[in-house]
């Protein structure tokens, strides 16, 4: 009785995320605009999708949205692991304080940042460049505090094995610390790619022409705010397209958030 409970309230809170996503394909299948007020005359067709590609070039938002996400990602995941496994596994003088500053960091909330990021940026001459929207994102305390918290609970049985074996500290990180944090950098990556991705804000800001701007400031090309009225199926289709990435990110790293932490670690 309880487990049939369980998978009730399981099944409800699946309902709760699948369903407002059903809602908007459905929306952006509608041409109609009294989508809100006159259910009865839906006229379902792909006329929203065809009208965002030829409002707006979703091609090139797609592909630097794409390019932006993916190496704001590779960038974090790669330093936030060299970082987080120096934290858990050297142990020098000011360690911790360095440490818990980094962890203030993400307690200063981004929009603090907004001005004098941009000044950086401008004095670099990164403005309206892949630099200003990819380099401020590779960095970030949540990283590097999940993946010390993850090197800290890790076992150091194997690392010592490989020490014994002649592996040098790179060797002991890239052999066997990196395979066995797989879970760890899939929850990263997801997290990272997905916030990357979905960031509205700084491209908004750093960016000042089309050709580099992404997806996310290309759909708010549908908003009230931008035009007389709002094209809601227009906006739900783009919506829809923006949102297949993440699903596929999420389906790919699925299967390494749910295995053994050092299952890998050993290869035959």
């Amino acid at each position: 009785m309880k487990k049939a409970f369980l998978y009730f309230i399981l099944v409800l809170v699946a309902l709760s995320m699948i369903l407002p996503f059903l809602g908007m394909f459905l929306i952006s299948l509608s041409g109609n605009e009294n989508i809100f007020t006159d259910y009865k005359n839906l006229n379902f067709s792909f006329c929203a999708y065809k009208n965002v590609f030829e409002s707006i070039p979703v091609v090139k938002y797609f592909l630097n949205s794409l390019i932006v996400a993916a190496f704001t990602t590779l960038g974090q995941v790669i330093i936030s692991a060299l970082a987080g496994y120096g934290f858990a596994r050297a142990k020098f003088k000011g360690s911790d304080v360095l440490f818990f500053i980094i962890i203030l960091t993400m307690m200063v909330p981004p929009q603090v940042n907004i001005v004098p990021l941009f000044y950086l940026m401008s004095k670099l001459g990164w403005v309206n460049t892949y630099q200003g929207l990819i380099v401020p994102g590779i960095f970030g305390g949540f990283g590097v505090f999940l993946m010390r918290q993850y090197f800290l609970s890790f076992s150091s049985e194997l690392e010592e094995a490989a020490r014994i074996d002649g592996c040098g500290p790179f060797q002991v990180f890239f052999k066997v610390a990196l395979p066995c944090a797989a879970p760890a950098i899939a929850t990263l990556s997801v997290f990272t790619f997905v916030t990357s991705w979905n960031s509205f804000i700084w491209p908004l800001i750093v960016t000042n022409t089309d050709n580099m701007r992404t997806l996310a400031v290309g759909l708010s090309v549908f908003k009230s705010s931008f035009r007389e009225i709002t094209l809601w199926g227009e906006l739900a289709a783009c919506s829809v397209i923006c949102s297949i990435p993440v699903i596929i990110v999420f389906l790919c790293a699925k299967k390494y958030l749910i295995n053994n932490p050092q299952e890998g670690a050993v290869k035959e």
